[in-house]
């Protein structure tokens, strides 16, 4: 491939010339961003992770990338690029549904609560657990690995963050 080549791709999918063959870089150099163009929505990717385990603690909504999804999907979806981010699974609490290292798109956006997975604070910790409604004020934290009890809490002892409505992974 031509130099010309590498770096017109290398800067196409924003990726160090190194990747593709080219030589290695001696010191960071930032790739140039492409605009962002219309019909596409950027979507943060935090510097966070929710627990499908014992728990993560809560850190600094600091975005470090972005996924970029097709404003029509989002819309077909219902949903609204604004209030969406991505975070990282840790732990096997929700294997197979959820692995360690998927990221998970977290819908933030403010609707009546309904049963499903979602990102949760528990005190001080970051949870992704299935949520049910148990009735009278108390909600069920489940996890999909049965080797996990649930958690019974009072509907005012945890704060749904979001809805999760997309996951990423490897297969």
């Amino acid at each position: 491939m031509s130099e010309h080549d590498r770096r017109m791709l290398a800067e196409f999918f924003d990726v160090p010339e190194s990747e593709l063959g080219g030589p290695a870089e001696k010191s960071y150099m930032p790739t140039k961003r492409l605009p962002l163009e219309k019909g596409w929505v950027d979507v943060p990717r935090l510097a966070l992770s929710a627990s499908a385990g014992p728990g993560a603690t809560v850190g600094e909504e600091i975005p470090f990338d972005n996924f970029r999804f097709s404003q029509r999907w989002l819309r077909e979806q219902g949903l609204e690029g604004a209030d969406l981010s991505a975070i990282v699974v840790e732990g096997d609490s929700m294997e197979p549904l959820l692995r360690a290292g998927d990221e998970v798109l977290v819908d933030r956006s403010q609707r009546p609560f309904r049963d499903g997975i979602h990102v949760v604070r528990l005190e001080d910790t970051l949870l992704v657990k299935r949520v049910a409604s148990q009735g009278g004020g108390r909600v069920s934290l489940l996890s999909q690995n049965l080797a996990y009890p649930p958690i019974e809490v009072s509907a005012d002892e945890v704060e749904i963050i979001g809805r999760v409505v997309w996951k990423s992974g490897r297969l």
